[in-house]
């Protein structure tokens, strides 16, 4: 099954639309956009942002799971109130992925930080 990154690859390779213009819409560079093909998940807004470029309503193109990382997305019931309480069963995770997972979680915050950043930049004194 693809990831979110694999997703939106496709449908901006689908939408006919190039690289280069959606990276100047969106205000990023292309090694980000790349990375973001990457990226098991996506960053809602980003989703969006991408969808309006391109004119394409993501919210269609992810399964259950990967919908429910995304905000824009409403959650479906998932159970029916019973009386009946059911065990939890949790798998124990390695310790070094929740920590890989969270550091990649911190380094996909900063890079949009820094991109948000330059943005103001550009905003504030224009181009060089």
């Amino acid at each position: 099954m693809p990831h979110q990154g694999e997703i939106l690859q496709e449908a901006i390779k689908n939408s006919g639309i190039s690289i280069t213009r959606i990276v100047e819409e969106l205000g990023i560079t292309r090694p980000t956009i790349y990375r973001k093909f990457k990226e098991d998940t996506l960053d809602a807004n980003f989703v969006q942002n991408v969808g309006q470029v391109i004119g394409h309503d993501f919210s269609n193109d992810f399964t259950v799971v990967q919908q429910s990382t995304l905000p824009f997305v409403t959650s479906i019931a998932r159970h029916s109130v019973t009386n009946s309480v059911t065990p939890r069963v949790t798998t124990p995770q390695k310790p070094d992925s929740d920590l890989n997972s969270q550091l990649l979680t911190l380094q996909t915050k900063y890079i949009a930080l820094l991109e948000a950043y330059n943005e103001l930049l550009l905003k504030v004194y224009g181009p060089k």
